[in-house]
């Protein structure tokens, strides 16, 4: 039996659904806002892609190396994908990556609500012992946003991949380890309640 298994995990401001075809359109529609497809630091399907990157994700989760889900809005409509990867389910160790979100969708409290489900989910539900995440070292946004999650900076991995465009990519490497897990917690459901 795998370690990870598909659940549905839901809070007040996102759900997060199994990843499937049926999905195919609304996500098509949400890369669409921001063409996120173009930016040059992250990997993000276009529209014509969705259907082989759906596909992808699936046949990685049927090997076990990947959980993948389709993240809603609190209004129900798709806005983005996201995943557990790099799985080490000997040592109980997951990456949450692979995530985008269609512009209209950023900067609110939908990641922030989509971190503290996954992260709620791998610490309490499959005892893991690290959560990573991972990021182009020039992705100032991405880092920054895993920075207000509570993540210790680990370290870059210089040359780390080969981009689409040919560029090496320097990769930014984060963790949260179940010791550390309680204090981000706290601090993810007082940045989900707080006054804005």
């Amino acid at each position: 039996m795998s370690w990870l298994a598909p659940v549905t995990l839901q809070g007040p401001h996102a759900r997060l659904e199994p990843l499937s075809q049926a999905h195919a359109e609304g996500l098509r529609e949400a890369t669409r806002d921001g063409e996120l497809w173009q930016l040059w630091y992250t990997a993000v399907p276009s529209p014509e892609g969705m259907a082989a990157e759906i596909e992808r994700r699936l046949g990685l989760q049927d090997k076990g190396l990947m959980l993948p889900w389709t993240v809603f809005d609190a209004a129900g409509r798709i806005v983005g994908m996201t995943t557990y990867m790099n799985v080490d389910a000997a040592n109980r160790r997951v990456e949450i990556g692979s995530t985008w979100y269609a512009r209209s969708a950023q900067r609110g409290a939908l990641n922030t609500q989509c971190k503290r489900l996954l992260l709620g989910h791998a610490f309490e539900a499959l005892d893991a012992i690290a959560v990573e995440f991972r990021t182009h070292r020039l992705n100032t946004q991405s880092r920054r946003a895993i920075e207000r999650l509570g993540a210790q900076f680990d370290g870059i991995l210089r040359a780390h991949q080969i981009s689409a465009n040919g560029s090496l990519r320097d990769t930014a490497v984060y963790s949260i380890t179940a010791a550390e897990w309680p204090a981000v917690r706290a601090h993810l459901d007082w940045q989900l309640v707080k006054p804005r």
